[in-house]
């Protein structure tokens, strides 16, 4: 088996660290969207690091330090050197923030892919689902913290009709009994769910996920759910 990291490894630990800037985001972005494999990296990444950032203080260097470093990059005369030092100082100061404890885990075992990283012993492992829309080759990326009940939901890559809304659904393990709402998606953003302790129960490996269409605001308290337009499963990841 082979342990160095790809490039792809390297892309999906950094956008899901919040490294990209410009052309870089939006390209990372569109390949969430489209391509199930660099999505399903990124979903691991999200989980394996997010825990991090409540169990480490970051440490920030002073400003002037900074400072200096940008006079020092000014110097220099080779533009494409500039460039390639300037990409690492703003990498440098983002990882220094509230990320900083995640970047430098996160670099340390970059050279297992996360499906190779266990959880900690007594710990639930992360849940992920990739779930294709229609026809189309956008998915929606959901991950699942046990030990946390959160829930991200990114449909970067899905835009509003301005008509309809669509709204995430989970099938309960006890057959018979109603589906879950997980709330109403929000086109072209992530968003970190916060569940409740019976909701968060139903979440298992191999849990059922459906997303119907709805009128706008979502399903209607005396309504039965709408149409199924997509649907998928929850793995350990």
């Amino acid at each position: 088996m082979n342990d160095e990291a790809t490039p792809d490894d390297i892309l999906a630990a950094e956008y899901a660290l919040g490294l990209l800037e410009g052309e870089q985001l939006l390209a990372a972005r569109g390949r969430e969207a489209s391509d199930p494999g660099f999505a399903a990296e990124v979903a691991q990444w999200q989980a394996r690091l997010a825990p991090l950032l409540d169990t480490i203080d970051p440490q920030t260097p002073r400003e002037e330090v900074w400072q200096q470093i940008e006079r020092e990059l000014g110097q220099s005369g080779d533009a494409a050197e500039i460039i390639s030092l300037s990409t690492r100082l703003r990498r440098w100061k983002i990882a220094a923030g509230a990320a900083a404890a995640a970047a430098v885990a996160a670099i340390s075992v970059i050279v297992l892919s996360p499906s190779q990283v266990p959880p900690p012993a007594g710990q639930q492992a992360p849940l992920a689902a990739s779930i294709p829309i229609g026809d189309t080759q956008l998915r929606l990326a959901v991950t699942y913290l046990p030990d946390r009940r959160e829930l991200l939901v990114s449909a970067s890559g899905l835009a509003a009709d301005g008509v309809h809304d669509h709204e995430l659904w989970l099938v309960p393990q006890t057959e018979g009994t109603p589906l879950l709402s997980l709330g109403v998606i929000a086109p072209g953003e992530e968003r970190r769910l916060q569940l409740d302790e019976v909701v968060a129960q139903e979440f298992a490996d191999g849990s059922a996920l459906l997303l119907t269409r709805e009128p706008l605001g979502g399903k209607p308290a005396d309504a039965e759910a709408g149409p199924v337009v997509a649907e998928g499963r929850m793995q350990i990841i």
